[in-house]
């Protein structure tokens, strides 16, 4: 079997741990999509992957396809998380598209791309697994300019696109220490934005009224623009370290004993929630029981 598999616009290649796909626009093909064109390539781990389908489309034709589609397991890719089941199926990156003569050497590399996936496959994954692009990086939506370095997003305010709300509040910058997520809303559809969910605070329900929300509009937050953007903020949120949000252990003693439990309970809950990475979660579990021996 073939180690590469060449479709509409992207290229499939195995790798030793994982699938590398390029896209690319085909000389003899539709123009690749905005958003695939954007993400250049993306090396999918088979760890990453929940499973493998094959189908076919049209009913006999010159132009019947089959069509491949690698299915990543929750919680393993944020660009999928973020879009949140939003993207139209030309738009998702794990589907690949090929002319129906090709069913034998599609079923062949999907049969072989089976044979790689783990036991975990059917389990949600436990931290992200896939890359996105990385900061800074920046999105112009209808009213404002965000800028994410990597450790805070800013929202400068658009003297024409804001409502008086937004403009009289001034700039906002928000730390990922003070966030708990990202709500991604496609702009194809009616009330497309991207919302910051601030751990303290509540915000007004209306995106052009919210402080830590940017409203998206014709030419402004495109899906190929704002969808990476909103996964690279996530995928930092969920990969930072706050340490400083787990309980300093307590002083020596039955006290500290007493708080073990807490304490664990307390990191337990950070993991869950994908704000410590599993060797995190060692590190900081091995240390709270280091120092409730000691006590």
């Amino acid at each position: 079997m073939g180690d590469v598999l060449a479709g509409n616009h992207a290229v499939w290649e195995f790798d030793s741990d994982s699938i590398l796909i390029r896209f690319a626009r085909g000389m003899r093909t539709p123009r690749t999509p905005r958003l695939l064109h954007a993400l250049g390539a993306r090396r999918i781990p088979f760890e990453a992957l929940s499973g493998v389908t094959v189908s076919a489309t049209g009913s006999g034709g010159k132009r019947d396809a089959v069509v491949l589609h690698a299915v990543p397991r929750p919680g393993a890719d944020p660009l999928m998380e973020a879009a949140a089941g939003q993207l139209r199926a030309a738009w998702d990156p794990y589907r690949l598209v090929l002319a129906a003569d090709r069913s034998g050497q599609v079923a062949e590399f999907a049969g072989a791309l089976r044979d790689r996936l783990g036991p975990e496959a059917a389990e949600p994954a436990g931290r992200f697994l896939v890359r996105v692009p990385e900061p800074p990086l920046q999105l112009k939506a209808y009213d404002a300019r965000l800028a994410f370095d990597g450790s805070a997003v800013t929202f400068h305010w658009s003297r024409t696109g804001a409502t008086s709300t937004k403009w009289k509040a001034g700039d906002q910058r928000y730390a990922l220490s003070a966030l708990t997520g990202v709500e991604w809303r496609s702009p194809e559809g009616p009330g497309g934005h991207l919302r910051l969910l601030p751990r303290d605070a509540t915000g007004d329900p209306r995106p052009d009224h919210d402080l830590a929300a940017a409203v998206f509009g014709v030419g402004y937050g495109a899906v190929h623009e704002s969808l990476p953007f909103a996964a690279a903020v996530l995928a930092a949120l969920r990969g930072r370290t706050p340490v400083a949000s787990v309980p300093a252990p307590a002083s020596a003693g039955g006290h500290s004993r007493a708080h073990a439990d807490e304490r664990l309970h307390h990191l337990n809950e950070l993991h869950g929630a994908g704000l410590l990475t599993d060797a995190e979660y060692a590190a900081l579990r091995d240390r709270f029981a280091a120092d409730t021996a000691q006590a």
